[in-house]
């Protein structure tokens, strides 16, 4: 934490919440934690403490959920949500992307208390604190857990790259910002401008 903020800087494993071993927390080990204020994910086991988003982490978040729901929701082809909200991958990975979309063929993965597959899109605004975090661990999670769309999102450089699953890996469809219009497969009807999801 940083002295100055009294706040979690960094992504950083959550060595001292009572519990399994790291490496071996599962679901329903992150499930028990007691309610304490602070954000968690478990990755290949492993539980990690998130450091609370930023406002500018949350328009950002906002308009791009505001954008899929337009896309998606109101048009009856799936659901949107936005975190904090739990999506199961697999036993040991529980991950909260910012923004998410399931398309009505996956709704049967919509629990009320969480979402247990993946989800068909998921939308990650990354920050210094997050993105090695975001880039490394999550993005391979993803991966394995087959989420066929991913986009990165950089409020610095304001820019999303848009990353599609290909045999079990992601290949990027490229680096977009200003006017750019995202070539999404999941939304192909989407024609936002890239430049207005930092309003």
């Amino acid at each position: 934490m940083t002295v100055a903020e009294g706040r979690l800087s960094v992504m950083a494993p959550a060595n001292l919440v009572p519990g399994p071993k790291q490496g071996e927390w599962t679901y329903e080990a992150y499930a028990a934690i007691p309610e304490d204020g602070h954000r968690y994910e478990v990755v290949n086991g492993v539980l990690y403490m998130a450091p609370s988003p930023t406002w500018g982490h949350q328009s950002i978040a906002l308009e791009i959920a505001a954008c899929l729901r337009e896309c998606v929701q109101k048009v009856g082809r799936g659901k949107v949500a936005i975190a904090p909200l739990d999506v199961e991958l697999s036993s040991k990975n529980v991950v909260q992307p910012d923004v998410l979309v399931v398309l009505n063929e996956h709704l049967d993965r919509i629990t009320n208390s969480r979402v247990i597959g993946a989800p068909d899109l998921v939308v990650e605004v990354v920050s210094p604190s997050t993105a090695r975090h975001d880039l490394s661990e999550k993005l391979s999670t993803y991966a394995r857990a087959g989420v066929p769309e991913y986009w990165i999102v950089t409020p610095g450089s304001k820019t999303l790259e848009l990353l599609v699953l290909d045999k079990g890996s992601y290949s990027s469809l490229g680096l977009f910002f200003g006017d750019a219009v995202l070539p999404s497969q999941i939304v192909p009807d989407i024609s936002t401008k890239v430049e207005q999801f930092f309003i």
